[in-house]
């Protein structure tokens, strides 16, 4: 069967997840149903009638109804999943809980559970609990040890060069030109996500001309941003009415030519040539016996033995990697970006005398030729 891409296909679906090949989808992003258990109208203090969920779609007659529905969609996404493809889902505390034990009882590896709080959030009229300033969203790969695609550099870039963290503050409402309205002016989808939030998802866990899957599509945010971000995308929905609003802003969506360098989002420190510690030391670069200082801390050095290894001042002897992981209690350490050397007046580290090497031994002219 041939991928519908770019498309958007109507009706249940585990029907049509299930007609799909599979292992063909490199990422999905799920929006279900929440089961807000609405019972009765919710006002605001001036007795004004809240805009609330109360749409059909999301109304289940049990918690078993509902857990079985859900493990129907999650085992249907599981199916169409490349190995190294990875599936994102939000919700609530209605039912977050719920879909992330179905998530691990049907083998899906929790990458993390992220937080978005959001910055407008609606408050509790009644005063009765907290506001609920937050969903959450649950990433994870297809199974324990599965490969899967992480754009660290690209999420770093987003967040001033730090690295970004699992709570993300963004607004909580699609508005201005974003809002998505019927023919009568009103909100077309009462559920509608900022497209701030799936920018973050599709950017992290895809690459252009990647396939992008969404089974509850509903008014085409997931679309939108795919096609802004140059990815293939699969809208599954069973309400004709959201179709219709969807392809309408999908298709007034004109994203910018697609170029490399502008959607190339790979860290450049990865694609440059590899270069061993071993060379700067035999090239002269660096000289045993040299002192080289962690995180610029003076009181956390190590020296530059002749076989390349360092000589850490409590006599731990290994990699320029081995070495920082020592003063790191064992946590993952890349010792390029952690060592640096005293050179007269300036600290210097191990990563800039690397990127020296290269350029003067031509290795990027190599390279290219």
């Amino acid at each position: 069967m041939q991928l519908p891409l770019n498309q958007i296909i109507e009706g249940d679906c585990i029907e049509h997840l299930n007609a799909l090949p599979e292992k063909s989808i490199d990422l999905i992003f799920a929006d279900p149903p929440y089961n807000l258990q609405l019972r009765n109208e919710l006002h605001r203090p001036n007795m004004t009638k809240v805009d609330a969920v109360d749409d059909h779609w999301d109304k289940f007659e049990s918690m078993q109804a509902y857990d079985e529905f859900t493990r129907g969609w999650l085992a249907a996404c599981k199916r169409v999943l490349k190995p190294t493809g990875s599936l994102w889902v939000i919700g609530s505390y209605h039912n977050i809980f719920r879909v992330g034990a179905i998530l691990q009882d049907l083998g899906f590896w929790i990458l993390n559970d992220v937080i978005w709080i959001k910055t407008n959030p609606m408050p509790n009229f009644r005063g009765v609990r907290f506001t609920n300033a937050h969903e959450t969203l649950i990433w994870a790969s297809t199974g324990k040890g599965a490969k899967y695609t992480f754009n660290h550099y690209a999420m770093k870039g987003l967040n001033d060069e730090t690295q970004m963290r699992s709570d993300w503050w963004l607004a909580s409402l699609a508005t201005g030109a974003e809002r998505v309205k019927d023919a009568n002016g009103d909100k077309a989808h009462s559920t509608q996500k900022p497209e701030s939030v799936l920018y973050r998802v599709i950017l992290s866990s895809s690459n252009p001309g990647d396939i992008v899957l969404d089974p509850f599509f509903g008014s085409g945010t997931t679309g939108a941003v795919a096609k802004r971000l140059h990815r293939n995308w699969i809208g599954i929905e069973r309400e004709r009415k959201y179709i219709e609003v969807a392809r309408k802003r999908i298709d007034a969506n004109q994203p910018e030519m697609f170029d490399v360098e502008t959607f190339d989002v790979k860290s450049k420190a990865k694609t440059a040539p590899k270069v061993e510690f071993s060379a700067l030391v035999e090239n002269g670069y660096l000289q045993p016996g040299q002192k080289l200082y962690f995180s610029k801390d003076r009181s956390r050095f190590a020296t530059i033995k002749s076989d390349a290894r360092l000589r850490t001042a409590d006599g731990f002897e290994g990699s320029i990697h081995k070495a920082g992981r020592h003063y790191m209690n064992n946590a993952p350490c890349n010792g390029w970006e952690h060592w640096y050397l005293q050179e007269n007046e300036r600290i210097v580290s191990l990563g800039e005398i690397r990127e020296k090497y290269r350029v003067d031994m031509g290795l990027y002219d190599e390279r290219s030729s």
